[in-house]
């Protein structure tokens, strides 16, 4: 299956990467959100990154206004008929996924393949709601994806052939390296990244370091790029809650079990850099540590 025109529903930081990497690869894209603001947001966004990505030499030049008039965002659901692929990155939340795939599906072509960008949730249950489980996969596109090299693509247990090679085909044509995971909660990535965030947090509760400690011990003693905290306000603490919400459930193990501290803080409202406020304060010149 020649897959040519994409549609990507959600315009939030995973939506907008995603938009950008296939325009890039020459891919027609219709971008949606009901949200007009996060429409103006991502175009820009895009707009920007490409010219940081010609600036380092990552693209040329001359790429950027092609890549850009590939893009198209609507408000309207309906205007992702006649799409090969759609491509669904919303928030992490069952419920709000299950509910776009049901004003989705009705409008799209029988052929039309539905992918979700999920970091966790189990592929099989969301194809389940859909009209069409053996058109449905996981593409898990990684935070930004611009940059990132890995998409996880994971199978549900309908998912045939046909699509599982679409996409494949697709995840290596914008540049891109699949690595396959089984339908188990989280897949691979969060599955491992995720518990050691939780328990930097846990480090946190207990008084073992304070915040710059913690991701000072990260960086330099395992030679992470990041600190855990960092990284976590970077995720999106609403996000790192909700992936440790779903091992801790779909695994029935309590080493799953969401630290105390994350569920303040999500609580609170203090979700990372997206709302100024995390383990690390940024509404000021720099970043200053919140505990």
């Amino acid at each position: 299956m020649s897959i040519e025109r994409v549609g990507v529903v959600g315009a939030g930081q995973m939506g907008t990467g995603i938009a950008h990497v296939l325009a890039l690869a020459g891919i027609d894209v219709v971008l949606e959100d009901i949200d007009p603001d996060a429409l103006d947001r991502a175009l820009r966004t895009i707009s920007r990154n490409m010219q940081r990505q010609a600036g380092r030499g990552l693209i040329r030049d001359e790429a950027i206004e092609p890549a850009l008039a590939r893009i198209r965002a609507v408000r309207e659901v309906d205007a992702l008929r006649g799409r090969d692929l759609v491509i669904e990155a919303a928030t992490e939340d069952e419920s709000v996924k299950r509910k776009i795939f049901e004003e989705l599906c009705p409008r799209l072509d029988p052929q039309t393949m539905i992918a979700t960008n999920t970091s966790s949730i189990s592929i099989t249950r969301l194809a389940a709601s859909t009209d069409r489980p053996e058109k449905f996969i996981g593409l898990h596109f990684m935070n930004p994806a611009p940059m990132m090299q890995c998409v996880e693509v994971i199978r549900g247990i309908a998912t045939d052939d046909n699509t599982f090679q679409a996409a494949l085909d697709i995840v290596r044509r914008v540049g891109k390296t699949p690595a396959y995971a089984e339908d188990f909660p989280a897949f691979i990535v969060n599955r491992i990244l995720m518990p050691m965030i939780n328990e930097a947090v846990y480090t946190l509760y207990e008084g073992v370091g304070n915040v710059e400690a913690i991701d000072t011990a990260m960086r330099l003693g395992a030679n992470h790029p990041m600190g855990p905290l960092q990284l976590a306000d970077f995720i999106g603490l609403d996000t790192c809650l909700s992936v440790m919400q779903v091992l801790y459930e779909g695994l029935a193990d309590s080493k799953y079990r969401p630290c105390p501290l994350l569920v303040k803080y999500v609580e609170a409202g203090w979700l990372g850099q997206k709302t100024g406020r995390g383990f690390y304060d940024y509404r000021g010149e720099k970043p200053v540590p919140t505990r």
